[in-house]
């Protein structure tokens, strides 16, 4: 995916997941590129104890130390994180001979995933919020007879059984085939006092549908920076309630799509950012999955099958539990 702001003409960008980050932000004075505040890409790369390799020469870039490998794309808000692709907000760009890497990057996306936020002392995870997509007089995306949002709901349930046995809380947003306002849904898992919010949903893609394929997850985008949803929902660039857990909102985020990926072997579409009403409305970290394409010949016979939702649901139970183990240290 192209970046949406302007770029020169050897734009690369550059990113990374490590043990632990080391204030990218005070290593170099800032600079504006495109309206935007940008950091010297080498300096933040030697305070984060990286080195810098080409694996194609001005085409695809490698960032590597003792914790992670990092590689990216010339010209692109593309990244991959030890091996999960995720979405930067900006591209990093090349100005008279420097590379510059957008300091609401350093700040909103590599630091969350370097040194990811630990909950305050006593703070666990213990109720979740399953928020089945659509319902009612919305069936969300339809393929033939399949509605999606009859199979959100059936996914739903296995997930709350699966959280049940690992010993958490779960309510819903619906139980049955019914139609909730998205405003309500954040409310409702304010009132039942939820730790996390999970919004589940499948895709479509009719014009491709025999080519895109694979899973996605959304966390909110930060105030002033621009989406990665196609669709572009909220967009504006304003603060919402849910910006308040900007980090853990991409930690929680990046967990869910590692693990359906590699539970799934599903295509990996990356962690990206949108201003969906779930998301913006919710107090508490949240994420948005479409968990595969029902459009897709072979992903959406899949999708179907009690067999596959079985193994949907077990992906984001690892997730959610890879994320509480890390947040919880030292609680």
């Amino acid at each position: 995916m192209k970046s949406s702001v302007a770029i020169l003409p050897l734009a690369m960008l550059v990113l990374l997941l490590a043990g632990r980050v080391h204030s990218a932000e005070r290593t170099a004075e800032p600079t504006r590129v495109a309206g935007q505040k940008y950091v010297r890409l080498t300096d933040w790369a030697k305070a984060n104890r990286f080195e810098v390799s080409w694996l194609k020469p001005d085409e695809t870039l490698q960032l590597s130390n003792r914790w992670s490998k990092i590689v990216v794309a010339v010209d692109s808000r593309e990244a991959q994180i030890n091996g999960v692709r995720v979405w930067l907000l900006y591209p990093v760009v090349a100005q008279s001979g420097t590379l510059g890497l957008a300091q609401l990057d350093a700040e909103a996306t590599l630091r969350p995933l370097l040194s990811p936020a630990r909950n305050q002392p006593g703070a666990r995870v213990r109720t979740v919020c399953l928020d089945p997509g659509h319902g009612g007089k919305d069936p969300g995306n339809e393929v033939g007879s399949c509605q999606e949002k009859r199979h959100t709901l059936l996914l739903a349930k296995e997930v709350r059984s699966q959280l049940t046995r690992a010993g958490l809380k779960v309510t819903l947003t619906r139980s049955t085939d019914s139609f909730v306002e998205l405003p309500a849904r954040a409310e409702l898992a304010r009132r039942r006092s939820a730790d996390l919010f999970v919004s589940l949903h499948f895709n479509a893609a009719e014009a491709s549908r025999n080519t895109v394929h694979g899973a996605e997850v959304y966390c909110l985008t930060p105030a002033g920076a621009s989406s990665t949803n196609a669709r572009g929902e909220g967009e504006g660039g304003g603060w919402f309630a849910g910006n308040r857990h900007n980090e853990q909102n991409l930690f929680l985020a990046y967990q869910m799509q590692k693990a359906l990926t590699q539970n799934l072997a599903a295509e990996d579409r990356g962690v990206r950012r949108a201003r969906f009403a779930v998301l913006r409305d919710a107090v508490m970290p949240a994420v948005l999955i479409e968990a595969g394409f029902l459009s897709h010949p072979a992903e959406g016979r899949q999708i179907v099958t009690e067999e596959y939702r079985r193994r949907i649901a077990h992906a984001i139970v690892d997730g959610l539990l890879a994320y509480k183990r890390v947040v919880e240290q030292g609680t």
